[in-house]
């Protein structure tokens, strides 16, 4: 396809080199003929420092991430899908609208441009198809073997449009617990791609963006009290931060958790604990009781394969803890992990 023809003149320019981020005349071609043609052309008043929005609302969501994938492709995505779904699904936890994003890449000398320009072209349709638009950023160049091949660095702003405090103050006991998917398949993804593993079926992450069910929950009437995406440290670190921050326990039935068989197995071979492992799909939402069931249908057509599902309740005990109700009927502290089970997954 045209789209996928880097317009670099890669002939004269096969690789980064130092001078593309030096502020001359390499760097201005780079700019000009790899990121200003895939984003969009140049504002009025021309490329400058900073860039002047324009928002439809007072109340907006700020955030900025990082991203160092290892490898930079894999199954289901790349560290350019990668970074603009993250910094959207970060909007879209507090309820925001995604609008526009920063961009900033930190090069290795030696990066063929081809390489460069698929990354590019992954972030140009992650960005069309969530609604945002990039608005500014920013090249590095480093020595050969001094960076991580690439890395981006992102931010995020968004418009809050409704009328809720999406945060754990709002988390009330008798509160059920959904996510909206199943777990795991990110974090065994880059596992098996960095170091080589196969297994029967190829596990693609479920790399995705989470803005569209967040603004249908909205849109539908459902009262969120909190949403946490599931990165890393995965699903229980996300809700030992919301039992911490909310000063209340939860009850977690491990049952009712999705987890398919050959992530399920991949886990039980490499000594993974799934409720661990890093999702980048995949978000636990906090909503009044009553609401579940509604909240659960209004998700459905948002899921691939798994359907979400309600995994507990969170309890009326003034006790920051999470536990869970084991598969064989008895009962454990899921406690938070004290290190990383796979660095350098996002």
């Amino acid at each position: 396809m045209e789209s996928w023809t880097c317009p670099f003149p890669i002939q004269q320019y096969p690789q980064v080199l130092l001078a593309h981020g030096g502020g001359g005349k390499l760097m201005q071609q780079l700019i000009e003929q790899m990121f200003t043609k895939a984003f969009g052309p140049k504002p009025k008043e021309g490329l400058h420092d900073s860039t002047v929005l324009n928002l439809p609302s007072s109340k907006i969501a700020y955030t900025t991430d990082s991203f160092v994938v290892k490898p930079i492709f894999f199954p289901g995505g790349d560290i350019g899908k990668l970074s603009v779904f993250g910094t959207v699904n970060d909007l879209a936890m507090s309820g925001a609208r995604p609008l526009y994003l920063s961009l900033g890449f930190i090069l290795e000398e030696g990066l063929p441009m081809t390489i460069l320009w698929k990354i590019v072209q992954s972030i140009k349709e992650a960005a069309d198809s969530t609604g945002v638009q990039i608005v500014t950023g920013d090249t590095k160049v480093v020595d050969k073997g001094k960076g991580y091949v690439i890395s981006i660095n992102t931010s995020g702003i968004g418009v809050i449009e409704h009328p809720y405090t999406i945060a754990p103050v709002s988390v009330q006991p008798k509160d059920a617990i959904i996510i909206n998917g199943d777990l795991g398949r990110h974090g065994i993804s880059i596992m098996a791609s960095r170091e080589g593993l196969e297994f029967e079926t190829v596990i693609e992450s479920d790399c995705a963006a989470l803005s569209a069910p967040v603004q249908a929950l909205l849109k539908g009437g459902i009262e969120i009290h909190c949403l946490r995406d599931l990165t890393r440290g995965g699903l229980a670190s996300a809700l030992n931060e919301i039992a911490q921050a909310a000063n209340l326990s939860m009850s977690i039935d491990e049952s009712s958790v999705p987890v398919r068989e050959d992530v399920a197995s991949a886990c039980a071979l490499l000594g993974f604990d799934p409720l661990y492992v890093a999702n980048e799909g995949r978000f636990v939402l906090v909503l009044p009781e009553h609401q579940a069931q509604q909240a659960l249908e209004i998700l459905k057509p948002f899921s691939e394969d798994f359907q979400p599902a309600r995994i507990g309740q969170i309890q009326a005990e003034k006790k920051p803890i999470v536990v869970l109700q084991s598969c064989i009927g008895s009962s454990r502290i899921l406690d938070m992990i004290s290190g990383e089970q796979l660095p350098r997954i996002c």
